[in-house]
């Protein structure tokens, strides 16, 4: 009798255990919760940030770089100079996995780009930063005779890749900061040049309103050669709705895809070489 008690009680305890148990484990799962995305846009001027969709969805992009400012004076402060534009579209396949591909004005590059989210940074701070990565292929698909090389003779000489790690940080709700180094690659080079450029930029957002924020970032190419490339420096506001991002600033960068900025680029933003430019981003949900 004293034994059938005593599993009684034990059979009557029993859910009160497993719901403590229960409860410890939504604890550590709130605890767990990531936290809010660090930018609003999967692009920060001339950088990619570290943000990724949900599942399933599609963001649109339009790039532009007007002419440079200090160039015809007859050309509206660089409206009515040459422009370079880039149109692209990134799916997500994964939360932590995005595709895309996009198109530039500039050199008529075709470039099939992805990004991987590593780490994601949590409310609790268990994980500090976010970390992500992202790789482009670019293919050049000018005419032989228009390369500054001299002409593409075998396919694999219009190739040129990027791949960069972006360690980013949502310092609190209204600052956020990125670092991310990288490595540029084209096939086909110019004399004074090499083929592989390692870089790193700096960059970063300020809200001072619910949906506006300023905007920066700072690009330093590593390595070095005869012709050497001029760092890239940006600055603008950023306004955004759940679904929009519209960035506008002065960039002395105009390739758009970054390899073409970090190796070619031959613009002083302290001299005066610099252009207004803009961003514009929709995301559609499926």
């Amino acid at each position: 009798m004293k034994n059938f008690i005593k599993l009684l009680f034990v059979f009557l305890i029993l859910p009160f255990i497993a719901n403590a148990q229960d409860d410890e484990k939504k604890e550590e799962k709130v605890k767990e919760k990531l936290e809010r995305p660090a930018y609003e846009s999967a692009t920060l001027i001339d950088n990619p940030t570290n943000v990724l969709f949900s599942k399933n969805a599609l963001e649109v992009q339009m790039q532009h770089r007007f002419g440079e400012i200090n160039g015809n004076k007859n050309d509206l402060a660089g409206f009515y100079g040459a422009a370079n534009i880039r149109i692209a579209l990134s799916y997500a396949i994964h939360e932590r996995l995005t595709v895309g591909f996009g198109t530039t004005k500039d050199s008529w590059l075709q470039d099939y780009n992805w990004k991987l989210s590593l780490l994601r940074q949590t409310r609790s701070n268990s994980m500090p930063i976010s970390v992500s990565y992202y790789g482009n292929m670019t293919v050049n698909a000018r005419k032989s005779k228009e390369s500054k090389s001299g002409g593409f003779y075998h396919i694999q000489d219009r190739y040129s890749f990027f791949n960069q790690l972006i360690i980013a940080k949502r310092l609190s709700a209204n600052v956020s900061l990125q670092i991310a180094p990288s490595v540029s690659h084209f096939n086909l080079v110019d004399k004074t040049m090499k083929n592989d450029m390692v870089a790193i930029s700096f960059g970063g957002r300020i809200k001072f309103s619910s949906q506006s924020a300023i905007i920066f970032d700072y690009s330093q190419p590593l390595t070095q050669f005869d012709s050497k490339p001029k760092p890239g420096l940006s600055i603008g506001t950023e306004f955004s709705t759940s679904a929009h991002a519209f960035q506008i600033f002065l960039t002395n960068y105009k390739g758009i895809v970054p390899q073409q900025n970090y190796m070619m680029n031959e613009n002083d933003f302290f001299n005066g070489d610099f252009m207004i430019g803009f961003n514009i981003t929709r995301v559609y949900n499926f």
